[in-house]
């Protein structure tokens, strides 16, 4: 219990440091003690309640968020963006501007940039900043032809980056998703497709997002998953997928034929690209990321504060 003239003390030392803003060093030579001193008199004052401390914004939840998402799966940076009760849409544009801004930001050194598809990264693309990196080239990391929803297809979305950066881009002419392992090895044998596949596996930096296979899949929308195909997965216990190759809840590649059937990245190769930042939108997609984490996949997140809630 401190007495009158201890409390006395110690208001004096913490009105001269949060009110006065002088230094811890400032106010030692002032009161004629050390500056450790001063250190342990300010952390007495926050211990018995005369200071407390707090940050006045709304982005303090997402920020020990962030913190907490970091030190739990041993993340490089996790950004969190407030979702409130905005509509999905809308909720993939703020990640796509917040991941916008940290690709930007960390393109020092970068030659070499991949990019897989979805919703999600189409907002990431649209929302990236006009920029020059003429040295730089966007490589598609799985296969993006086909008829339905071609504005989030792999090789659009290399093209319209590659467009905002001024920078060039590769094409990878085959579907994300074949009809026969024979079909797939003939492709992957061809000249072209095998380069761009070989550029895939040395970028520097990767932009992926993650599917749940069984809830707002847009490979269902595009007919690459049938009613059967959920069932099977299921049965083989897949949690989610990256650039269409799907892994279990430890984040294990599932054996299962759709994965061999896949023109793109295997999953083994996205985690030998130095920085994978995958961009995550939506609650129903907690188990998947939960997944990915565990399998090692991802380096950077980017994330809404509800789903980031279920995974902390």
């Amino acid at each position: 219990m401190l007495n009158w003239e201890e409390r006395r003390h110690l208001v004096k030392v913490a009105k001269l440091y949060y009110f006065d803003g002088q230094t811890q060093a400032e106010i030692a030579k002032r009161m004629g003690v050390s500056r450790p001193v001063i250190s342990k008199l300010l952390n007495k004052a926050r211990d018995n309640g005369i200071v407390e401390v707090y940050i006045k914004d709304e982005n303090a939840h997402t920020v020990a968020l962030e913190q907490q998402l970091e030190k739990k799966y041993q993340l490089k940076e996790a950004i969190v963006v407030p979702a409130g009760n905005l509509p999905a849409d809308l909720v993939k544009h703020a990640l796509g501007k917040a991941a916008s801004f940290y690709v930007s930001k960390n393109l020092e050194g970068i030659h070499s940039l991949g990019i897989s598809w979805g919703s999600t990264l189409s907002k990431f693309v649209q929302e990236y900043p006009f920029e020059k990196h003429q040295e730089l080239k966007v490589v598609p990391l799985v296969g993006g032809m086909g008829r339905k929803l071609v504005e989030i297809h792999s090789n659009l979305l290399a093209y319209q980056l590659a467009q905002k950066m001024n920078s060039t881009c590769s094409y990878l002419y085959a579907p994300a998703m074949v009809e026969s392992q024979e079909l797939k090895q003939r492709l992957i044998e061809s000249e072209d497709i095998a380069m761009v596949l070989e550029e895939g596996r040395n970028v520097q930096m990767a932009v992926v997002g993650i599917g749940n296979p069984y809830e707002g899949s847009t490979m269902s929308t595009m007919d690459y998953l049938t009613p059967e195909n959920l069932k099977s997965l299921q049965e083989a216990g897949a949690a989610g997928d990256i650039g269409s190759r799907f892994f279990d809840a430890d984040g294990n590649q599932v054996k299962h034929p759709l994965n061999d059937l896949v023109i793109g990245l295997d999953l083994n190769e996205f985690k030998n690209i130095p920085e994978v930042i995958g961009i995550v939108e939506g609650s129903h997609k907690a188990v998947s990321v939960k997944a990915a984490l565990a399998g090692g996949y991802l380096d950077v997140l980017i994330i809404d504060d509800e789903t980031a809630s279920l995974l902390v």
